[in-house]
């Protein structure tokens, strides 16, 4: 009986740990296509279009996600938390300016100003798993820019602020235009940028630097 029981046991495993694999693809298919899908056509696109480009049927969808909110709330944390994972990638760089030039770059190829026009509405920006990766963010690019200050490389008139200001600025996409090649021209523009921060500084920047409690302020 011992013998049955333990057979019996172990021919269940896979079907137990098989479709939490399968539905945890699932999800993950769903979240990377509305972080497609948000970024080409605003956080209002049909979320029917969601399921049919990540290739799931609505029902997997909706038992995933019950509601719109639920759907943009773990794709803001998913940009949020792979931006991270790249600042805290950028800071092996040897180069302290390299290293937040890395990470510039790199949070422009996370979407990260695609998040502006999610945090809208009903969207719980004060969720505590959203603060929490947020704060990380911070911490982390925090970081990169002292460094680089603290060597020498970077002008000292500008605050953490000013860096994911523009960064929001520069990469935001412009949902339902005629601009299908923007995205081209973002990197570009963010190298244009970066060596306008690097010291030493050849200009006075007006007004005040953007400081984290500023942009806290704001939202």
């Amino acid at each position: 009986m011992e013998t049955v029981a333990c057979a019996a046991s172990g021919a269940a495993r896979p079907r137990t740990t098989r479709p939490r694999a399968d539905a945890l693809r699932n999800r993950e298919r769903i979240v990377t296509a509305a972080r497609e899908m948000f970024v080409e056509f605003g956080p209002d696109v049909p979320l029917d279009e969601v399921a049919r480009r990540a290739g799931v049927g609505n029902a997997t969808l909706y038992r995933n996600f019950p509601d719109r909110a639920a759907l943009i709330h773990e794709v803001v944390l998913a940009v949020t938390s792979r931006t991270t994972d790249r600042a805290e990638e950028a800071a092996e760089e040897a180069d302290s300016f390299a290293a937040l030039s890395r990470f510039v770059h790199a949070a422009a190829d996370e979407r990260i100003g695609a998040l502006c026009p999610m945090l809208s509405g009903a969207f719980d920006k004060d969720h505590p798993e959203l603060l929490a990766e947020r704060r990380r963010l911070e911490e982390a690019v925090e970081g990169l820019v002292a460094r680089a200050m603290s060597a020498g490389r970077l002008r000292t008139d500008i605050a953490v602020g000013d860096i994911l200001v523009a960064l929001s600025q520069l990469t935001r996409p412009l949902p339902g235009t005629g601009c299908p090649a923007i995205d081209r021209f973002a990197h570009r523009h963010l190298q244009l940028f970066l060596d306008g921060l690097e010291a030493p500084a050849r200009t006075r920047l007006p007004g005040t630097p953007a400081t984290l409690e500023d942009l806290r302020r704001r939202a």
